[in-house]
């Protein structure tokens, strides 16, 4: 029988946060379908038209069971999420250079995506384990960095630069809410700044040219800077009120690349304006305070660092994308949360918000 509080404490302003953004990206990538003249039944918006609704499944089922089970087996979903990662390695499809994709029962899927949701449970049991009194100490942290250093090499190697920096950034944000002594912090600052002039050198040639040209995106204008100037281009041209569907001049003569995945943010600036950017952000922004707080009244501390990761998980992919298509941050291949195509990200992000609900229903609920 189904307790009358969960549905009761069921967060539908976040849900409904999350459908709009949904709308709104399912817009913008027909749009880019339009523009990129793709076969009937394999544009983008018809296929992440389904991938949302098999991720509005998986977001069901994750509300459905109780949070406090699920981190019981956080390891062992975090071990299956990484032996997918070395999947990838060794039986991988290879697309662009990179070999990110592992093809199961016909389906692409991206492993990489579900280590972002798992690093999240991973972190979220440990730190509930062994809740440090004052923080997190150096020796305290050595068995997660151990464990967590795993999937960042290998997805840094794939080569992911872009994901892997995503993961180790989350994995910082989560144990700086725990809790994190000073000493620490400053032992870990020094070795950071010990490391980068090493972490310079084994970066490949066209990540050493990502960042000169987020330094300077005129350096290489027809080259690597090529994307970041046709992307502000993009966002500037569309002005207060946009230029309306199918009329972006940059998107629609196909001057901006990669219109469906990690510049679709410049074809929705280009096409609604400053009015829509600020709707989208705006919902962007009720959906993070929303996990906030959730994560403040979270019943348990399981629950409070599942909602917290969850939310610095969507907030990182909103600010590292976005600040990515307007030159704040060098270009990576960070998608925009429920808007950009992909159906790993689609489908992670749901069962992550699925997650955020469970925890939000059941802080009424007492422990067994």
């Amino acid at each position: 029988m189904i307790d009358r509080r969960l549905i009761i404490n069921f967060e539908w302003l976040l849900l409904v946060m999350v459908l709009l953004i949904c709308g709104i990206g399912l817009a913008n990538l027909y749009s880019t379908g339009h523009t990129l003249n793709f076969p009937r039944g394999s544009a983008p918006c018809v296929k992440q038209f389904y991938w949302i609704l098999l991720g509005l499944f998986c977001m069901t089922v994750a509300t459905a069971i109780d949070y406090r089970y699920v981190v019981q087996y956080a390891y062992i979903i975090f071990g299956f999420s990484v032996i997918l990662l070395i999947g990838v390695s060794l039986y991988g499809k290879i697309a662009q250079g990179s070999q990110r994709w592992l093809i199961i029962g016909g389906l692409s899927i991206q492993p990489s995506e579900m280590i972002k949701l798992t690093v999240v449970l991973f972190l979220a049991r440990y730190a509930s384990d062994v809740f440090p009194e004052g923080g997190f100490t150096t020796k305290s942290l050595v068995v997660p960095a151990c464990i967590l250093s795993l999937p960042v090499i290998m997805i840094g190697l794939q080569p992911d630069l872009g994901t892997a920096l995503f993961i180790f950034i989350l994995s910082v944000s989560i144990i700086l809410f725990v809790g994190i002594r000073w000493k620490t912090i400053i032992a870990l600052l020094l070795i950071c700044l010990m490391i980068m002039p090493l972490f310079w050198f084994l970066l490949r040639d066209y990540q050493r040219s990502r960042i000169l040209t987020f330094l300077d995106p005129e350096r290489d204008p027809l080259g690597t800077g090529y994307h970041i100037i046709q992307s502000m281009i993009a966002v500037g041209s569309g002005g207060f009120m946009g230029k309306g569907l199918f009329k972006g001049t940059q998107t629609q003569l196909k001057f901006l690349p990669e219109q469906h995945t990690d510049f679709v943010f410049s074809v929705f600036a280009e096409e609604w304006g400053f009015v829509g950017v600020m709707l989208l952000i705006g919902c962007y922004l009720t959906i993070i305070l929303w996990g906030l707080n959730i994560a403040r009244h979270a019943r348990d501390l399981p629950g409070m660092f599942i909602a917290y990761g969850i939310t610095a998980y969507i907030f990182l992919g909103v600010t590292i994308n976005i600040g990515m298509v307007i030159g704040i941050f060098p270009v990576v291949g960070i998608p925009l949360p429920f808007l950009s195509y992909g159906g790993s990200a689609m489908i992670v992000l749901m069962t992550g918000i699925g997650l955020l609900l469970n925890v939000s229903m059941r802080r009424f609920i007492l422990s067994r």
